[in-house]
């Protein structure tokens, strides 16, 4: 096992590997930027090193920093977090040529699953259930046309290259497809560098379903169960819950089953996240995500796994620590990310936090790097902490983060925290009637 690992990240995620190396009896090297200096995770880790100003592309961005960091320290691998480098393939094979080890998949499995249109076909060819739509990059708005004509509209135009809801565009029509296709080209290339673009039926009212993987590298592997995150604004989850309200366990078994072996038989290492839409009792493969995931608590919770310590064991050599018969679900989890942000517009709010209480009692678990005194700094982003909560099943786990929200104090800044408080009152919300539009389209009707 390794004696030194670097975690090439900031804030709460940061935060939580140290904790896990720290139980594993291993040291911890912290990196940050000069507007980072006087941050939790710099203070709990072994050692610390500064990588640079406070933009991210001059620091946690920066990749001869961070190897010069390892070098400096004598770390024996890199853990990315998430966000960052953590899903960089070039980043990757510069950690292994240096002879350090990326606690991760290889660098051709993220770059497999960095392209979407890629990750679909080996999707697809791994059994995986898929969106009907274009074989491939769409060249042109005429070729749009002919495809659309023949999987019928509603239809999605998205970046090969894209993420977090940039280069997406809903054509409903003939009249609509070319200005979506030129509209999601030109914002792929101002946001990517790459103008490629793919097509896919539209589905009218899905739920995000994902499922959460786990291979050893040597063709084992098993799944834990599926997360709901479809209370989406703006494509970014913000209320996340496991297991998903609306999967039965014949589905969970089906689904989950599928993702394994498709991990299984391509080798991968490490934590995943297979997405998918999910409509009309079918699921539709979406894309992988080839690292840990912001709601990986919500599954830690469900299964009582350390998720973050596999990572680090399976990256050390080591076996999985459990398998598939092992893992059986145990009540409910939801989070709720805590965004510095003002309402209704969700603008950023950094600043110095004046006042901080934790919420606490049975089932509650937040994830954070704030304290009193901290201040928030303007660079990056605006996730400031997770609140976890777990229950005999979902009514209790939904009753206790109405208790814990009230316990919550962050005072110096606007935060998201009154948006759950909102949400909780609903109806649909209480009984999990929910899908990737709807809190958008709540947030309209309340906000205008």
């Amino acid at each position: 096992m390794f004696d030194k690992i670097l975690i090439a990240n900031r804030g709460e995620i940061a935060l939580r590997v140290v904790r896990a190396a720290r139980e594993m009896g291993i040291r911890s090297v912290a990196v940050h930027s000069t507007a980072d200096a006087d941050a939790m995770h710099v203070r709990m880790a072994d050692e610390s090193v500064c990588i640079g100003p406070p933009p991210g592309t001059d620091s946690y961005l920066s990749v001869p920093a961070i190897i010069a960091a390892c070098e400096v320290t004598g770390a024996q691998a890199i853990h990315p977090g998430y966000g960052f480098l953590s899903e960089n393939a070039n980043f990757v094979q510069v950690v292994e040529d240096h002879g350090i080890t990326f606690i991760g998949p290889s660098a051709e499995h993220i770059r497999i699953m960095g392209d979407k249109i890629t990750a679909k076909d080996t999707m697809k060819d791994l059994g995986v259930p898929c969106v009907p739509g274009s074989v491939g990059g769409v060249p042109t708005a005429e070729a749009a046309k002919a495809l659309c004509a023949e999987i019928g509209y509603p239809v999605i135009v998205k970046a090969t290259a894209g993420g977090g809801g940039r280069g997406m565009k809903v054509a409903r029509n003939e009249t609509e497809i070319q200005r979506a296709f030129s509209t999601a080209r030109t914002e792929a290339k101002a946001a990517f560098g790459n103008d490629e673009v793919y097509i896919e039926k539209y589905l009218t009212t899905p739920r995000h379903i994902e499922i959460q993987v786990f291979g050893d590298g040597k063709g084992n592997a098993v799944h834990l169960g599926e997360r709901d995150c479809s209370l989406q604004r703006r494509h970014q989850k913000v209320f996340e819950e496991a297991p998903g309200p609306c999967i039965t366990q014949e589905e969970r078994d089906r689904i989950g089953a599928i993702c394994a072996d498709a991990v299984a038989r391509i080798k991968y290492s490490g934590a995943g996240t297979i997405e998918f839409l999910y409509e009309n009792g079918e699921f539709y493969f979406i894309e992988m995500n080839t690292r840990l995931q912001v709601e990986h608590p919500v599954t830690e919770a469900i299964f009582g796994v350390d998720l973050v310590r596999e990572q680090i064991r399976v990256a050390g050599g080591f076996p999985l620590s459990f398998t598939q018969d092992d893992l059986k679900i145990n009540g409910h989890a939801i989070e709720v990310r805590i965004n510095a942000e003002k309402l209704p517009n969700f603008s950023p709010s950094p600043g110095r936090i004046s006042q901080y209480h934790v919420p606490g009692g049975l089932g509650v678990r937040m994830d954070s790097a704030l304290y009193d005194g901290y201040k928030i700094p303007p660079y990056y982003d605006s996730l400031i902490g997770k609140l976890i909560v777990h229950g005999r099943d979902r009514p209790e786990a939904l009753a206790r983060l109405r208790r814990a929200l009230g316990e919550l104090i962050v005072d110096g800044v606007d935060t998201t925290v009154p948006l759950f408080h909102a949400l909780l009152e609903e109806d649909d919300i209480q009984q999990g009637n929910y899908n990737i539009h709807w809190l958008e389209g709540w947030l309209e009707k309340s906000f205008g």
